[in-house]
């Protein structure tokens, strides 16, 4: 493009200048900038920290080194200074050779991108510090077109912004529908034309959900003899039920009809097979010895970090930190039933302490909805069948979000991409 100039970034950057210790009076009372989001927002922290620190005044850039690229990027607005570790680097620029915001939007485009792999070893990996940016070479316009260009971004952005926003919209609107589906599931208003036509059958399990529990509460009684005492469960009053049942229905509590048990210890066979195995409730593991599994498929509950997470697993899998639901009978109980089931019951919301983690006790307390053996496959079958169309959508919208993030970088790429 006629007019862009070669030049370096120190030619209308100064880096802002001083170290200072975390204990050092001169950042002592003034707010940390605990970090810049990828949308540009900065965020403020009060929590200490052992790391050399930057002040940041008003007006002035402030770039995070590692995430530069991906947009985090800032002016600090506020009318006091802030303190930052040197993890980022704050520059006074010169009005009048750049508009700030034409070169904010510069940083984000692949052609800076493009520019820092080929004039810094290591590219964009490397943590972007001012002996690294302020050298480089670039190619900017002369002022006025800056701001022109900078007014097409912002008639652009709106537009790309209404349209994030309907994304985001469908996105929440499918968490609704997800969340409908599974609480419409345990109130039986899926299977309402089942039932009509297959009436409470007493003493049948498949038809009957009161039998279904007494013969649960018998397999728990005869697996629980001379191992510990029966669990003494609250007895359930009407006040406690959350919605009217079916017909063949039965309220009962989660420790009627399963265990809530932790791993146990892994076998050597198991240990010599660690790269074959799914990982629940820690994103890797590395001593294999201190972790558990379980031989069966079955339910994992996250117990700290991620309490309340739950997972339907395989028979084997790698485990940390998380507790099993154990049915009592696998042929009295849909696994993937109980699993749904679940999902309703907003398990993270019971994680307290300092590290959230769930009671047992709690747990076994918590009031659910159980249906005739029979209802419970059809349940899982026209559940699986709807949670599969929102898959879809959510596919879809997944890639909407993906096509609205290249066309940014397009017309980042048309713009400045000047050679």
């Amino acid at each position: 493009m006629k007019n862009w100039q070669a030049m370096n970034i120190a030619s209308f950057l100064t880096e802002r200048q001083g170290r200072y210790k975390p204990y050092d009076k001169q950042i002592q009372n003034i707010p940390r900038l605990d970090k810049i989001d990828f949308s540009g927002t900065i965020h403020l922290s009060s929590k200490p920290t052992k790391t050399d620190m930057i002040i940041i005044e008003q007006g002035d850039l402030v770039i995070s080194g590692i995430n530069v690229a991906k947009g985090a990027i800032a002016i600090w607005q506020g009318k006091r200074p802030i303190a930052a570790t040197i993890h980022y680097s704050s520059y006074i620029f010169d009005k009048e050779k750049i508009d700030i915001d034409f070169f904010k939007r510069y940083l984000k485009s692949p052609v800076f991108i493009k520019a820092l792999q080929a004039q810094v070893k290591g590219g964009i990996k490397t943590e972007i510090k001012a002996k690294n940016l302020l050298p480089l070479m670039v190619n900017i316009p002369p002022l006025p077109i800056q701001c022109k260009i900078k007014k097409h971004f912002e008639t652009f952005e709106s537009k790309l912004s209404n349209l994030n926003n309907e994304i985001e919209n469908q996105d929440k609107y499918l968490i609704k529908l997800r969340q409908a589906i599974l609480q419409e599931a345990i109130e039986g208003k899926l299977t309402t034309d089942w039932r009509k036509n297959n009436p409470v059958r007493k003493g049948d399990e498949r038809y009957d959900a009161e039998a279904l529990l007494e013969k649960i509460k018998k397999e728990r009684n005869r697996k629980e003899r001379g191992e510990r005492k029966e669990k003494m469960l609250s007895p359930i009053k009407a006040k406690d039920m959350p919605f009217a049942l079916p017909k063949g229905w039965m309220w009962t509590r989660l420790g009627e009809i399963c265990d809530f048990q932790y791993g146990k210890a892994l076998s050597e066979e198991f240990r010599n097979n660690n790269g074959k195995y799914p990982v629940y409730g820690a994103n890797g593991i590395k001593n294999y010895s201190n972790k558990y599994n379980y031989d069966k498929k079955t339910i994992v509950a996250g117990r700290k970090g991620s309490a309340g997470e739950l997972n339907l697993t395989e028979r084997y899998f790698w485990a940390l930190d998380v507790t099993y639901f154990i049915v009592f009978n696998e042929n009295l109980l849909n696994l993937q039933f109980l699993y749904k089931l679940l999902l309703t019951l907003d398990l993270p919301n019971l994680a307290k302490g300092v590290k959230p983690g769930l009671n047992r006790n709690e747990v076994y307390e918590l009031i659910i909805p159980i249906p005739p053996l029979s209802e419970q496959y059809l349940i899982v079958e026209r559940v699986e069948k709807r949670l599969s169309f929102v898959n879809n959508l959510e596919i879809q919208v997944k890639e909407r979000k993906i096509q609205m993030g290249r066309l940014w970088q397009t017309v980042l790429q048309d713009v400045f991409d000047n050679n």
